[in-house]
């Protein structure tokens, strides 16, 4: 299967995740004698660089540069918006000092399904004096001479020895599509620029950055780094070419896409590798400490047996609650897995280092848990923090019985077309129309087809006849558990109406 990972280093949120593996240096370049006028370091908060790169962009206009759609996301996903405290220095061959510093106050993402469309506008607060870099008018043809540059990474680790602050450069040509079919290039709007062997190269952190081809004495922009399959591949550029008209009609004002409304992401919660929920319930009080609702199977370590569950056991887990676009509002910690079963229902509750009383002083959001189990054609809501999404859909089903890999759940839920979360979303709470109670929670989907393994949940109905169907996703209920706490944010499974499964003897 031809895949891609871009050449981003993927920063803090987690729906910025997901979109790279560690790779090698900008391969067979050295460093660059000379500035490029054109040429400038996107910086962000959230860098795991001290300098806070993480993205090449080119100058195209005295306040705009051309860079790669990845390199633009937000925690919600927006194709135009605001960015918060991202800037770009322009025409320096050091990433900390000389050219120019630009605070950038808008972004235009050709689109959010990047491949084949990676190619986003910054728009500058203010003007620079740096030369521009002209777009290519057509595409290069194979094997024309290309140089790249940029400061990705030198070395395969995560720390201050791999992070240039020297600009890099290299010569190459454009190949011919197919050296780059691995990397699911995508014909006519797309370059493959490099050497076939990937020993001349772009690298994690040239995301963005220029294919350069010379006409008249001066660079061109051919290109931008979008990402390649691996070490030994060329890598595959955006064709800025083909994005002349839309590029056009936004510097220009002519055609400025509108900012569109984005669903709220308040109150999302990012897991280690789930989404969750701080919820409460009719017995707790302001100074008791928070829970946060997720699924069992996120439970880090040794997960509940079948026919089972685990109580009061210590957790110290990172836990962030988003605000309405998806920043981190509140951090919090865990501090006890209250309880996790995956037996009946697929839930997880954890304790968390701050009270209901501190997070509503801090703003974070936190949710109601319903009592009462949710049923088909129930309109609901999926939050997701890992994804920074949010689906809109209905309870297409309640399933009698759930079987994946040796557990089963009862009346599980299936939902309509409209919520389809990939992995990463387990534990996303789903939230009734008022928008405040939570009645279930994500918890798997069926990949591949098979039946009743890990990643493949059956149905089985009443009379214990199996289904199997392939890209369904279900959903698990949470109604059980307000029955089951006390004052305290304390599990108590002997209280009358708690249903619950109890650990095995």
């Amino acid at each position: 299967m031809r895949s891609r990972h871009l050449l981003v280093v993927p920063v803090a949120l987690a729906a910025l995740a997901a979109t790279a593996t560690p790779s090698f240096a900008l391969r067979g370049g050295v460093e660059s004698v000379r500035p490029y006028s054109f040429m400038g370091s996107l910086q962000r908060a959230e860098s795991p660089r001290a300098d806070g790169h993480v993205c090449g962009v080119t100058l195209i206009a005295p306040q705009w540069v051309v860079t790669a759609s990845h390199c633009a996301r937000t925690p919600n996903q927006a194709p135009v918006g605001t960015p918060r405290g991202w800037r770009v220095r322009i025409g320096s061959l050091s990433v900390t000092s000389g050219g120019e510093l630009a605070e950038v106050d808008r972004f235009y993402r050709y689109s959010t399904e990047v491949y084949g469309k990676d190619v986003a506008l910054l728009h500058l607060r203010t003007p620079v004096r740096a030369k521009p870099a002209r777009i290519a008018p057509v595409t290069p043809a194979d094997r024309t001479p290309t140089r790249i540059i940029g400061w990705g990474v030198t070395c395969d680790e995560r720390a201050p020895k791999c992070y240039p602050d020297r600009l890099r450069e290299a010569d190459t040509v454009v190949q011919p599509d197919k050296e780059c079919e691995v990397s699911g290039i995508t014909a006519k709007r797309e370059l493959c620029v490099g050497s076939p062997d990937g020993r001349i190269s772009a690298t994690n952190m040239d995301s963005g950055g220029p294919a350069l081809v010379r006409r008249g004495g001066s660079w061109l922009l051919a290109g931008a780094v979008s990402g390649s399959n691996s070490n030994d591949t060329p890598t595959v550029y955006s064709d800025v070419s083909v994005y002349r008209k839309w590029i056009r009609g936004i510097v220009t004002g002519s055609a400025v896409p509108p900012e569109p409304h984005m669903p709220s992401l308040e109150g999302a919660a990012q897991f280690g590798g789930c989404s969750g929920a701080v919820v409460r319930t009719g017995s707790d009080r302001a100074q008791d400490p928070a829970l946060l609702l997720t699924n069992g199977h996120c439970v880090q370590g040794t997960r509940p047996a079948p026919g089972s569950a685990l109580v009061d056991q210590p957790a110290a887990q990172p836990v962030t609650i988003t605000d309405r676009e998806g920043y981190p509002k509140v951090e919090a910690r865990t501090t006890r897995l209250v309880y996790a079963t995956m037996t009946g229902t697929d839930v997880a509750l954890y304790r968390l280092n701050r009270t209901y009383a501190e997070l509503a002083a801090a703003g974070a959001k936190v949710f109601d848990l319903t009592t009462t189990p949710a049923a088909a054609g129930d309109r609901v809501d999926l939050l997701s923090g890992t994804w920074g999404r949010r689906w809109s859909c209905a309870v297409k089903a309640v399933v009698p019985g759930l079987r994946e890999g040796g557990y089963e759940q009862e009346n599980a839920l299936t939902y309509t077309s409209s919520c389809e979360p990939g992995h990463g979303a387990s534990g996303s709470p789903l939230i009734a129309p008022d928008g405040q109670t939570v009645v279930g929670l994500h918890s798997t989907s069926n990949d591949d087809g098979k039946s009743c393994t890990e990643n493949n949940p059956c149905e089985v109905d009443a009379a214990g006849h199996v289904t199997v169907r392939k890209g369904a996703h279900y959903g698990q209920q949470v109604a059980a558990v307000p029955a089951c706490l006390a004052p305290g944010s304390v599990l108590d499974l002997s209280l009358p109406g708690c249903t619950l499964t109890r650990p095995a003897a």
